[in-house]
């Protein structure tokens, strides 16, 4: 597809910018118009090479350069990109159509990413153990590994980088980094931002395009390891894909997560937490809470009152401040959750909010809305309380107590997160021991972790060895090197530092 008014996106490789010629350029739609407004590249085997060979040739001056000129340039981007926060939030609200406070927030939130990476000249330092026999001591000390690629979804354009990007360069590897085609404009303004600070050329790649630029990276000899963030089964192709060609793999997942109510909760922080998890990013995030579960103490007032401020939250334009939510993805994105809507319908859960088809200014027609839904009398087999959805529909579930929720949440196939809601320590500590998720939260309706924490899950939310952010995010990037060291005396003097008979060499650092 070719069309002269409307950018074409493009690759940065080695420092500069270069439209891809030849090859199936993809459309970029505003989700929240319909509008065309870029063309993404499919790029070719050729300029995903090229990428592989820039960051390679980086590696080697990039991972000597002296920790503290590295610290620099990750505090130059970060202040850049305060310094332009407003622009990379529009460019997250235009194509990724994520409300534009949400988006203000996004990108606030990477700037903390960065100022967490910040720390690791503390986090980085290695390990010694002396005397591990007469003069022998041992060492270990990290070191970085290469190139590293990563793979983006669409929902975090900004997010994502943040949890790649900042560790891998920060420890001394280069990076090849591939958005999604649907919302590829962050990344175009980051680019901008590197050569604003001087970032080396090849320390940071941008390669647009479909599976087969991650492809080449698998068996490429000039590969690390690969990072994403995306669907379960992508990250388990990924993963095999890793384990044939040696590669290590930090492989994000997708997720179900709970939100408990019991008996004890208060109301006023669950229902803002409840608007917040559920419609947030229009539910299209890995810890937006899809299943509700109430003890039959509050299961009927918990509906009530769910449905009521739902009712409230308004929708529209991302770029509209008086709007709560925007857009889902794409029109594949909003017919595969009305096709979720019907599957729950068909399969006996009462619908009970209806998002379909719901009434938008002139302007937004053509825009991929689904407004807030709710499903009530949801049983644990249905698909809808199964499968990842990706959108703001909701199922409210009656639990029989706290140890019903835990089975039910061991048995689901995902393990991203889980909240509850409760004033009882009892409760709050047996959520948190037994709940079988990477992650819980307390009184919290998104239990992502600060910068400074790892963030991941387990089960089928999460393929590899570490997960993103912190020390977990740092070992990912690094290799421990061991050294053992046997450690002699000078000539002329024994192993008590006594002079050797016969010996005349002057010892003294005075004379020296």
């Amino acid at each position: 597809m070719t069309n002269q008014s409307v950018p074409k996106i493009k690759n940065y490789i080695n420092g500069e910018w270069i439209e891809e010629t030849g090859v199936e350029h993809v459309p970029l739609y505003n989700p929240s118009t319909g509008e065309l407004i870029g063309e993404v590249p499919q790029s070719s085997e050729k300029t995903s090479l090229a990428a592989v060979d820039a960051a390679f040739d980086a590696y080697g001056s990039w991972r000597k350069l002296p920790i503290s000129k590295r610290m620099g340039f990750l505090y130059a981007i970060r202040q850049a990109m305060i310094d332009h926060e407003e622009d990379l939030a529009v460019s997250i609200a235009v194509d990724q159509a994520k409300h534009i406070s949400e988006a203000r927030g996004e990108v606030r939130r990477v700037v903390e990413i960065f100022e967490a990476a910040c720390t690791i000249p503390s986090l980085i330092q290695g390990e010694t153990l002396d005397g591990i026999a007469n003069n022998i001591n041992g060492r270990v000390v990290k070191q970085p590994l290469g190139v590293f690629g990563g793979v983006a979804p669409f929902n975090f354009p900004a997010l994502v980088f943040g949890w790649f990007i900042p560790y891998a360069i920060g420890v001394g590897n280069t990076f090849i980094y591939k958005p999604s085609t649907q919302s590829p404009m962050f990344m175009q303004q980051m680019g901008e931002i590197f050569n604003e600070v001087g970032l080396p050329k090849g320390v940071v790649n941008i390669v647009h395009g479909n599976r087969s630029v991650p492809g080449t990276w698998y068996e490429h000899p000039k590969m690390s390891g690969v990072c994403l963030v995306g669907s379960t089964p992508t990250a388990k192709a990924m993963a095999e894909a890793c384990g044939r060609g040696g590669k290590r793999s930090m492989l994000l997942g997708g997720a179900k997560n709970y939100l408990v109510a019991m008996e004890d909760v208060n109301w006023d922080v669950f229902i803002d937490n409840f608007i917040h998890s559920c419609y947030g990013s229009a539910g299209q995030r890995c810890l937006a809470g899809s299943i509700v579960a109430a003890v039959p103490e509050v299961y009927d007032e918990l509906i009530e009152r769910v449905l009521e401020a739902s009712k409230k939250v308004t929708f529209g334009d991302a770029m509209n401040p008086d709007v709560y939510m925007g857009p889902v993805i794409s029109a594949k994105a909003k017919a595969n959750i009305e096709k979720y809507i019907e599957i729950g319908i068909e399969q006996g859960s009462k619908l009970v909010l209806d998002g379909r088809n719901p009434e938008l200014p002139e302007a937004n027609k053509n825009g991929y809305f689904v407004g807030p839904t709710i499903f009530t009398d949801v049983t644990p087999c249905r698909r809808i309380a199964q499968e990842e959805i990706f959108g703001p529909v909701v199922s409210i579930m009656k639990i029989k107590d706290l140890d019903d929720v835990l089975q039910l949440i061991r048995q689901q196939n995902f393990g991203n997160g889980a909240c509850i809601f409760t004033q009882n320590q009892y409760y709050a500590e047996k959520f948190i021991a037994e709940a079988d998720v990477g992650m819980v939260g307390v009184n919290v309706g998104v239990c992502a972790p600060h910068p400074y924490l790892p963030f991941g899950g387990i089960k089928d939310s999460h393929l590899g060895t570490n997960k993103v952010q912190g020390k977990d995010g740092l070992d990912f990037f690094t290799q421990n090197k061991v050294a053992t060291i046997r450690v002699t005396p000078p000539e002329g003097v024994n192993e008590d530092g006594e002079k050797i008979a016969g010996d005349t060499s002057v010892r003294s650092c005075v004379a020296q």
